[in-house]
């Protein structure tokens, strides 16, 4: 017995110690340097920006592939900072980063992004100024290339005023309360509106609170028309997002609401069937364009409540202090209703142009039991 005890204890051995070396040896693969084979490449490195050609490419960067130990996707991003921040002890501190893909070996920025990431980082319109760019490769790990030096050049961006106006069968054709659209570049227009159930779909653009000149539509539903007798039109009824380039003679549309979320939105039936759909479903909201402001009418329930965009968690809002009306972009927080009831919910967001500038940090709520 002692003979086949030792046996057993020697093939044991001989077992760990080869799962052992297995494990040493992947544990060795995975510490594998990895590096940039060759450095990133900028299609130029003088940049010149306007906000003319702020829709054009302004720059391509290109990278080789880095090789890991393990076959999987690699993950880069750009990261662009002050050639000041990139020694040291806290390096890379103030880096702006734009994300690109899995295993994606370019990319372009047009130029009024860029010119955000070099004005961002405290580049002064008009001068030329340099910044520093890498790009960085995600997999078992983080690595960077070395960086390279563009000089820009950035522009200041234009503050522009003025509205054209949206008639239309959503609100009866009256041009003194037809939507307003403001502008937001030389040009170009963006506003809200909410077309009822049983309106119907036709509007027009207006450049005056009259009709002495407005805007049809031309070839197509999308082109812009002086004068023309044709009306524009829109899917049907709901929220949208509407944009006007004068530059360019076309308008653009994109379904759009913000909505209350949370058990508070959610019907008993609905609760009973999903406990989670109060969460997982928002109640729409529509915009009252003479006001800006955003409204709905619900029955509530006892539970949570936040404000959320086109029915995700994408964009949405929440109280840091549940005592007030203040509402804080990514906030977790959540209002909560306490008795079951019908209740007038508005919202008012300042969006100037949240393409380019991204949502504020705060919005205003009301919440009242009727």
């Amino acid at each position: 017995m002692k003979k086949y005890i030792n046996k057993l204890f020697i093939l044991g051995s001989l077992l760990f110690l080869g799962a052992s070396c297995e494990s040493e040896s992947a544990q060795v693969t995975n510490l594998k340097t990895v590096n940039f084979p060759s450095q990133v490449v900028a299609s130029s490195n003088t940049i010149v920006l306007t906000e003319d050609n702020s829709d054009d490419n302004a720059i391509l960067l290109s990278w080789p592939k880095v090789t890991f130990p393990i076959d999987a996707p690699v993950t880069y991003a750009l990261q662009f900072d002050l050639i000041g921040d990139t020694g040291g002890n806290n390096t890379w501190p103030k880096a702006k980063r734009v994300e690109v893909g899995e295993d994606v070996l370019s990319k372009s920025l047009i130029g009024r992004d860029l010119n955000k990431i070099a004005t961002d980082l405290g580049l002064e319109p008009g001068i030329a100024g340099k910044i520093v760019v890498r790009v960085e490769a995600i997999m078992d790990r983080k690595i960077y290339s070395d960086f390279i030096t563009l000089t820009i050049t950035p522009y200041e961006k234009s503050v522009v005023f003025g509205e054209i106006y949206m008639p239309g069968s959503y609100q009866g054709w009256a041009i003194e309360t037809a939507a307003a659209l403001t502008a937001i570049q030389k040009g170009i227009y963006q506003g809200y509106m909410t077309v009822p159930v049983g309106a119907g779909p036709g509007f027009k653009f207006n450049t005056a609170r009259n009709w002495a000149q407005f805007y049809g539509a031309g070839d197509t539903n999308f082109d812009l028309k002086n004068m023309s007798d044709t009306d524009f039109s829109l899917p049907g009824s709901g929220s949208y997002q509407i944009k006007v380039n004068l530059n360019t003679s076309k308008w653009s549309f994109a379904p759009y609401a913000w909505g209350i979320v949370g058990p508070a939105s959610a019907t008993a039936d609905q609760t009973a069937g999903d406990t989670n759909y109060g969460w997982n479903h928002s109640v729409p909201m529509s915009y009252d364009h003479e006001t800006k402001t955003w409204k709905v009418t619900a029955d509530l329930l006892p539970g949570a409540l936040k404000f959320r965009l086109n029915d995700n968690w994408d964009v949405n809002y929440g109280p840091a202090d549940p005592s007030t009306n203040t509402i804080n972009k990514d906030n977790g927080g959540a209002y909560t209703i306490n008795e079951a009831g019908t209740y007038e919910i508005t919202y008012t967001i300042n969006e100037v142009d949240p393409a380019t500038t991204g949502y504020p940090a705060t919005a205003t709520c009301t919440i009242v039991k009727k």
